[in-house]
């Protein structure tokens, strides 16, 4: 019982950056935006939250500054890709490969600094109850809000007027102009959100996941949201069910070599990105599946009429 409550444990810390990350990518894509740098942002946030919680002794100032700097590094992807119209594929892929340039630099000083942990909840009764106690009342605060993030963009996007404006300009953002509808502030907010959820989600893992920092720490969390939004169909609650089985897979792997099993550990440890490979090669198969809930704009430039 012990063990089956560690394996559930370890398995929520591994699919709540995903699920961040990704939720964050979700509502930029639905605007019809397509931002390849989820990956940078990513480990922007990680080294500033590990950096501001090292500097003032405080996690939740670096869950803070972790959020801001992803947010202002989204900025950087929206002017490029929306006001000077560059292509969006290649400025995603220039947003990671300088977002790890940057925090490989900035965060020299850290590395081998004992981190700062973000506390966990304890709420006397209820969660020392087994099993469930610490997985549902024992868990960090950015796990909650992981799950609150799901419901609130689930809601956001398909009970409010202003999702629907926000979807709207994704599926056909010519006529939403037509309308009135100002596309290019709207994908500015969108992209401005995704990139605070990937500076949270880079957060977590300096400040709950492993807290120290290590260059590259990310190890590929950002490709692997970008997969999740399209296994999920640009579903909220089914970018839930992929974090965690997503997440399930990376930390079976971990457990399988704990107990021996005679497979190379190098295969093992690429088990996460061949189940997203895998993945994304079934999804394609089915062409009306994957084009349902795509949003028909996403990742074509829009130029507002002078």
């Amino acid at each position: 019982m012990g063990m089956l409550e560690s394996i559930l444990l370890t398995i929520a810390t591994a699919a709540t950056p995903l699920l961040i990350a990704a939720i964050g990518e979700l509502v930029v894509e639905r605007s019809g935006v397509l931002n390849l740098g989820v990956e940078g942002m990513m480990i922007m946030g990680a080294v500033t939250g590990f950096g501001v919680a090292l500097t003032t002794g405080s996690p939740w100032l670096g869950v803070f500054a972790a959020i801001l700097v992803g947010a202002v590094f989204s900025l950087l992807f929206g002017f490029l890709t929306l006001t000077l119209v560059t292509n969006q594929v290649a400025t995603g892929l220039a947003l990671t490969l300088l977002g790890l340039g940057i925090s490989g630099m900035a965060g020299e000083a850290f590395v081998g600094q004992p981190g700062l942990r973000l506390a966990r909840l304890d709420i006397p009764g209820l969660s020392d109850l087994p099993v469930v106690g610490r997985l549902l009342f024992g868990q960090d605060p950015i796990f909650y809000i992981s799950i609150a993030l799901t419901a609130a963009v689930a809601y956001f996007l398909f009970r409010t007027r202003a999702g629907l404006t926000l979807r709207s300009v994704g599926d056909n953002h010519t006529s939403a102009h037509a309308l009135g509808i100002k596309v290019i502030a709207i994908r500015y907010m969108a992209v401005m959100f995704g990139g605070a959820c990937a500076g949270l989600a880079g957060a977590y893992l300096s400040l709950v996941y492993t807290p120290q920092w290590v260059e590259n720490m990310t190890a590929g969390r950002g490709w692997i949201a970008l997969a999740l939004v399209v296994f999920a169909s640009w579903r909220p609650w089914r970018v839930l069910a992929g974090a965690y089985l997503f997440g399930g897979v990376s930390i079976g792997q971990l457990h399988a070599q704990a107990f021996g099993v005679g497979i190379p550990s190098q295969l093992l440890s690429s088990l996460p990105y061949l189940a997203t490979v895998v993945v994304l090669v079934i999804i394609s198969r089915n062409r009306r599946l994957t084009m349902v809930n795509t949003p028909a704009s996403l990742g074509r430039p829009f130029v507002p009429d002078r």
